[in-house]
C-alpha cells in the first residue's frame, strides 16, 4: 500500500465570472493572487491552494452532469476561526449575503455561512466551551 499524506493541497472551483468571483476572494478573504491568467486564478489559505477556473479549461472536460453541477457550485467549506461574530461583522463591512446567521448549534459549534459569487458555500465556524470549561 502507498503511504502518502491524507491532506488536501488544492481545490479547483469552476465559475463562471472569473473577474468577480477573483475580486471577492481579494477583498472579501483580503487574500492576494498568487497567480492569474485568461483562465484561472491561484489564491492560498495557508496550506491550500484555491484554484478558480472559468469553464472547463482541462483537455478531460467534465461531463455535463458534473460541469451543471459545478456551474451552481456544490459543497461546502469551512473555516475554523476564534471569533465568529468578529468575522460577521467583517462580512458585512464587505456586503457578502449571508445564508445564515451565527448560531449556536447542537454539535458544539457556533456556525454563519455565505456563498461566494461563484455559488459555492463557505463556512465560518468557532469551537464552543465545552461542559467541563472554566
Amino acid at each position: 500500500m502507498a503511504v502518502w499524506e491524507k491532506q488536501i493541497a488544492a481545490i479547483n472551483l469552476i465559475v463562471s465570472d472569473l473577474e468577480r468571483s477573483s475580486a471577492f476572494y481579494r477583498q472579501v478573504f483580503g487574500l492576494p493572487l498568487q497567480h492569474e491568467d485568461e483562465d484561472t486564478a491561484l489564491f492560498r489559505f495557508k496550506d491550500t491552494y484555491v484554484f478558480l477556473q472559468r469553464g472547463p479549461a482541462h483537455q478531460d472536460d467534465p461531463s455535463g452532469e458534473a460541469f451543471n453541477l459545478a456551474q451552481n457550485g456544490v459543497g461546502q467549506f469551512a473555516i475554523i476561526v476564534s471569533d465568529v461574530d468578529a468575522v460577521w461583522a467583517e462580512l458585512a463591512q464587505h456586503g457578502v449575503t449571508l445564508i445564515s446567521h451565527p448560531a449556536d448549534r447542537h454539535w458544539g459549534m457556533r456556525t454563519m455561512t455565505f456563498a461566494d459569487p461563484g455559488g459555492y458555500t463557505w463556512e465560518i465556524a468557532q469551537e464552543l466551551p465545552g461542559p467541563d470549561a472554566s
